[in-house]
């Protein structure tokens, strides 16, 4: 692990008295786990939380490669999760001043962490229905809708205006319109991933699946917004 991607936690058991000079030193620690959970983007020059950008890595080819899992080892090199950003960080060759070294890049490596995002999009969604956590087709998200709490819903980006408007008026006569509804996939992708033909419309249930899948669609959304 790089010393960029540390773990910064505090071992520190919560409720500690602190003596006089740990007491002292509170504010610096707070500024410096702050620090620690942010990043700078290559492309804008802006520090954020690692929520809001995407990691790169360098290969062992020099070839620079989306890491969305955070996983790769090396130093990591951060861009805001937007492809414009991803797009003016390649237009001022932005990763080879990071990596301090001749580095390669695919020329569609825009396109490709726009296939990735989407790609893990729809395996989380994948993981939600294995888990029983997310339930598929119009009518039986109506039934969930008047049985248990939902954390979310999901409608396809190409879905019909007849599904939009039945989905849009059970909602209105439920009094649920404040409930997010995810939009990023097609029902052909979406049925892709959850096994499925022409998945248009879901309802996340709330659980354990459901920061991660709120998550992953708000990464897909603001890289094509």
């Amino acid at each position: 692990m790089s010393e960029e991607d540390a773990d910064t936690s505090s071992d520190a058991e919560p409720g500690a008295s602190l003596g006089a000079e740990e007491e002292k030193d509170a504010p610096k620690r707070g500024k410096r786990a702050k620090e620690a959970a942010e990043r700078r983007c290559i492309a804008t020059g802006d520090a954020q939380p690692k929520e809001g950008l995407l990691r790169f890595a360098v290969g062992p080819d020099d070839e620079i490669g989306p890491d969305l899992a955070e996983r790769l080892p090396g130093r990591g090199i951060w861009v805001t999760g937007t492809k414009a950003a991803l797009e003016q960080a390649i237009a001022k060759k932005a990763f080879a001043r990071a990596a301090k070294r001749s580095v390669k890049l695919d020329p569609d490596l825009p396109e490709l962490v726009g296939r990735l995002l989407a790609a893990r999009v729809a395996e989380t969604l994948g993981l939600a229905r294995r888990s029983g956590e997310l339930v598929i087709g119009l009518e039986r998200v109506f039934e969930t809708l008047d049985k248990e709490p939902v954390a979310a819903l999901i409608e396809a980006t190409d879905a019909g205006r007849d599904g939009v408007r039945r989905f849009r008026a059970k909602l209105k006569a439920a009094d649920l319109l404040d409930l997010p509804i995810l939009k990023a996939l097609t029902s052909d992708q979406m049925g892709l991933a959850l096994g499925r033909s022409n998945v248009v419309h879901a309802a996340l249930k709330q659980g354990r699946m459901q920061d991660k899948v709120l998550a992953d669609f708000a990464r897909l959304t603001v890289w094509g917004g």
